[in-house]
Parts: C-alpha cells; structure tokens; sequence
C-alpha cells in the first residue's frame, strides 16, 4: 500500500464553500484536489494500492480528516470540481468519535496530524518529502511507504515536532521546488520505474 498525507493548513473542515471558489473561500482546498487525482490517476484507470489522507485544519471545526481509498473510490473523476464535491460532501456529515465513511471510497475522521501519525505508524514507513532531504535518485524505497508533506506551505514547527517522533526517511526530488501534486506524481513514477 501506498499512502500519502498531505497536510491542509488553511483547508474548511465544514462545507460552507462554493465549489467554485476552491482556490479562496474553501482555504487552498484546490491544492488537495489536485493532490488526490495525482494519488489515483492513470491514464486509463486508478491505482488502487494507493490511499491519500487529507488534514484539514483550517475553519473552527478542526481538525479533520477525509481519506480516500483507492481500493473502495467510485465517482472519483479527473475533474477538481467533482473532486472537490466528494470532499465537501464527507465534511456535511456528522462526525463522532469513529471514522465514517461519506461515498464509496471516501472516509471523514476528526483525526488530527498527531493521532493519524500515530495510527499509521503501525503499519507504514514514513518518507518525509522536503526540500532538503536526501535526493530521491538514490533512495531505497521502503514497503508500504507513507508519503508527507504539506500544501502550499511547509510544515509548521509543531507538525515538524510531531514527524520527530518517529523514525523517517527524508528526501528530495529534484533541484527545484515543486507543487504538493507533481511531487506525489514524481514518487509514484519513481516507484513505478523501480517494479
């Protein structure tokens, strides 16, 4: 399984956003859009061994957690409008102590960064993608990989405090900075040119 955690530091975690102000009214969440077609899209199918987790933590309802499965994802498009509709979906619902799953494929959770590192330290091998890690050329690419890293900003100090608890790979992919979703699209074809 390859997972991916892409942190959304000023994403709604409620659904008071227009789906066509993603990019300002609903805090950025037009980044994580593009970020989970990038975790599932082929060109004519979906990966399935992927799974992506996004943290919202912007608004007063935070934090949240929507996670996709590609396994279980149906009426997941390549289009960030209806990307953007399953997510807004998931955050009408309400949420209690569990996970709880919104449309096929798609949970929301009131999972924060700390709990879901915890969780998924369980079963994964965290691989922090920063800018001034190791370069991905010569990396060794664990079993089920986690992948983190951030929207259009960093991590912050408390989040970075959090990573330190566990034990992590860190890499870079390239000489030049690049958005959350192309960097998740160099991973996956790096790890697809090494099968």
């Amino acid at each position: 399984m390859i997972r991916f955690v892409v942190i959304g530091h000023r994403a709604h975690t409620t659904a008071d956003f227009k789906l066509d102000d993603i990019a300002g009214g609903a805090g950025r969440l037009d980044v994580l859009v593009r970020c989970v077609n990038s975790a599932f899209f082929l060109s004519h199918d979906i990966r399935k061994d992927a799974e992506i987790h996004l943290v919202l933590t912007g608004g007063e309802d935070a934090p949240k957690t929507v996670r996709f499965s590609g396994r279980e994802v149906r009426y997941l498009n390549p289009d960030e409008r209806s990307t953007a509709s399953l997510i807004r979906n998931a955050l009408l619902k309400k949420v209690g102590d569990t996970e709880i799953r919104a449309s096929p494929g798609v949970y929301v959770s009131r999972t924060s960064f700390a709990d879901l590192m915890k969780e998924l330290s369980e079963t994964s091998n965290f691989v922090y993608l920063r800018e001034d890690g190791g370069d991905v050329r010569g990396f060794e690419f664990p079993e089920n990989p986690c992948f983190i890293l951030g929207d259009d900003r960093d991590l912050t100090e408390e989040e970075e405090e959090i990573m330190s608890s566990y034990d992590y790979d860190l890499i870079k992919l390239g000489p030049l900075s690049l958005h959350a979703d192309h960097c998740m699209i160099v991973v996956l074809n790096e790890m697809d040119r090494r099968t």
